[in-house]
């Protein structure tokens, strides 16, 4: 039984460490060795796209790395599919709240599936769930913001974000789910015709597999152009070019120098050994993009909050051009600084987040304790 179509329609962990760079570790099924393998395969879960809330966005990009865990062979795996899916299914949760956790509420529920003809349904589907999952003890109806049916979610549900529960109305739970029920048997996503079968298997419609593309195709274009760097000029443009030359680059614990990429030192508060990664911290990727335009910065987030013209986070967001520095934080002590990323723009920031991951795009709300920024250029 596949999922039904519904017609019409962080808890954030910081580590804080001595080198002053570290990203949001999110509590998700993959461990930090999982996601480093998933990246290997070359999967980039940067990037944004307008219309996508942040919290579902986080959900899309915590499946592509949580999905090795269980089909460890699926290759091609990335957010804009995932979020090609959720666009038709729920329009990404929209007019829902989406708690910190990724519990949706109220529910997203499809019509009820008694072969009435309502949203296209003739076929009457029993209750398998007793109403657990869509509160109808009588018949089915499509449940989450990905609209599977209880008794396939019962097969592909899975544990995403470590709450002891597997539920199709938690963000992180139903993306998971939705990214096993498509990667199938270690099918290739990254083949155009092997992602269309994917998606007829997830609704026997051309139409269907068409509309979903038509999306993934947009979405997929958003994570390759993100940001402004089209409104950046001189120096900066310049800045922003050199980061985002580096995405995909592995993290790496005290890893990145003026000339580029490089191992890094031992260890991370999660145990990663930078002397085997050759890629970039977070303050080693901005003293890189910086030393193009002929600026030194050292090489610790807490200490490059003291140069140039500080912006306080009280301005908030709208006080950022791109090219500026973005701290993580106290806002009101530069010693408690722990992260630092490039601005980009449209609420952006160019990102080595965390060992296990690549050199990517990330919102600016991707980290709770923002610190405000600073203008170098």
């Amino acid at each position: 039984m596949k999922p039904w179509r519904k017609v019409g329609c962080l808890a954030v962990l910081l580590l804080v460490c001595a080198i002053g760079c570290a990203g949001p570790m999110i509590t998700v099924l993959s461990s930090a060795s999982t996601i480093a393998s998933n990246s290997s395969l070359g999967e980039d879960i940067g990037g944004s796209a307008p219309g996508i809330g942040d919290r579902m966005l986080t959900a899309y990009k915590n499946a592509v790395t949580g999905v090795a865990d269980v089909v460890p062979k699926c290759r091609g795996m990335r957010w804009p599919i995932l979020a090609g899916i959720a666009r038709i299914e729920s329009n990404h949760a929209a007019g829902h709240s989406v708690s910190q956790g990724g519990d949706i509420t109220p529910r997203i529920l499809g019509p009820v599936l008694n072969g009435s003809g309502v949203g296209g349904n003739v076929t009457a589907f029993p209750d398998t769930d007793d109403g657990k999952w869509d509160g109808d003890t009588v018949y089915e109806r499509a449940v989450g913001p990905f609209q599977f049916l209880p008794a396939t979610f019962r097969s592909y549900g899975r544990d995403a974000n470590g709450d002891g529960a597997v539920n199709p109305h938690n963000a992180d739970d139903a993306a998971l789910a939705a990214a096993v029920y498509l990667c199938g048997n270690n099918r290739n996503l990254g083949d155009e015709s092997q992602l269309k079968k994917a998606i007829y298997a997830y609704n026997h419609s051309d139409a269907y597999v068409a509309d979903v593309l038509s999306w993934i195709h947009r979405y997929d274009a958003a994570a390759q152009n993100p940001g402004e760097i089209g409104q950046a000029t001189g120096k900066a443009r310049t800045v922003l070019a050199a980061a985002l030359s580096q995405r995909g680059v592995p993290y790496s614990w005290g890893g990145g120098k003026p000339k580029g990429k490089s191992t890094g030192i031992c260890c991370s508060p999660s145990g990663q050994d930078g002397r085997r990664v050759n890629g970039f911290d977070c303050s080693g990727l901005t003293l890189y993009a910086f030393a193009q335009v002929g600026v030194t910065l050292p090489h610790r987030a807490d200490l490059q909050a003291g140069y140039g013209t500080r912006i306080p986070a009280s301005a908030g967001f709208g006080a950022l051009k791109p090219g500026d520095l973005v701290f993580y934080g106290s806002p009101t002590a530069d010693s408690t600084i722990h992260h630092v990323g490039i601005y980009l723009g449209n609420g952006q920031m160019i990102n080595a987040a965390k060992p296990g991951t690549n050199v990517r795009v990330d919102s600016l709300t991707s980290m709770a304790d923002y610190a405000g920024g600073a203008r170098i250029l």
